[in-house]
């Protein structure tokens, strides 16, 4: 089975390098994405070979072990949400060092796992950048995709996203801002709540709670939000 998982790895990475782009590397460096080790696919792309291979995670498991950017988020998109395990689960996020990576980790795969509302409490209490950034990735990976979950679920996150507001690191604010944008676009019950957190963060003494607050209230009052909420009731 090991090496079959190999040689599929190995086919995966020869999609993979024939799609590759070097010169998409200046451009994703200049939207803050790591490229070390990095090939130059788009999301796109990896999406398509995704849908080519099908589910299968003893083949995510292998192909996030590359350690190839690219290669780590296809792992995402073929793996299989009620096989993955805690463990797992907390060995691929201590390997996140690029906030796509974990963006993409936590929308395709984290946020359908049994252990994603658990996961929002304990890594917004971790201290590094992108375990921290994936708690508030996972909550606006949450409030997009779980349709089923009570309007209570959202509101009980929202002191982590208060606290989470006054960290100074660039990927954790824009995650916070995301987490709480997103929860004000469920309905307009979270909307009105969102919007008064936000109101809250624009008064606090700490630059990234302001400019979270303010973030939040632009987007939640925007007139494209504003149609989507009266189309959803």
């Amino acid at each position: 089975m090991e090496s079959l998982n190999m040689t599929t790895v190995t086919e995966v990475m020869e999609k993979l390098t024939a799609l590759a782009d070097p010169q998409q590397l200046d451009g994703m460096s200049r939207y803050g994405i790591t490229t070390d080790k990095r090939l130059g696919v788009k999301v796109p792309q990896m999406r398509q070979i995704a849908k080519q291979i099908g589910k299968d995670h003893q083949l995510a498991l292998a192909l996030w072990e590359t350690g190839i950017p690219e290669a780590m988020i296809v792992a995402s998109m073929v793996d299989i949400p009620a096989q993955v395990t805690e463990t797992q689960m907390e060995d691929w996020v201590v390997d996140f060092n690029s906030w796509d990576v974990c963006d993409q980790v936590c929308m395709n795969l984290f946020d359908k796992t049994s252990l994603a509302w658990q996961k929002v409490h304990d890594w917004s209490e971790r201290e590094e950048e992108y375990v921290k950034r994936a708690a508030y990735a996972l909550i606006a990976c949450l409030a997009w995709h779980d349709k089923g979950a009570p309007d209570e679920k959202f509101i009980a996150l929202l002191p982590l996203i208060q606290t989470g507001a006054t960290d100074e690191r660039n990927y954790v604010k824009k995650a916070v801002s995301w987490a709480l944008r997103n929860t004000g676009k469920r309905n307009s019950n979270l909307n009105t709540i969102a919007l008064q957190t936000a109101q809250d963060l624009k008064e606090m003494d700490s630059k990234p709670a302001r400019w979270i607050g303010s973030d939040t209230v632009r987007d939640l009052t925007s007139d494209v939000t504003r149609r989507r909420l009266k189309k959803t009731g």
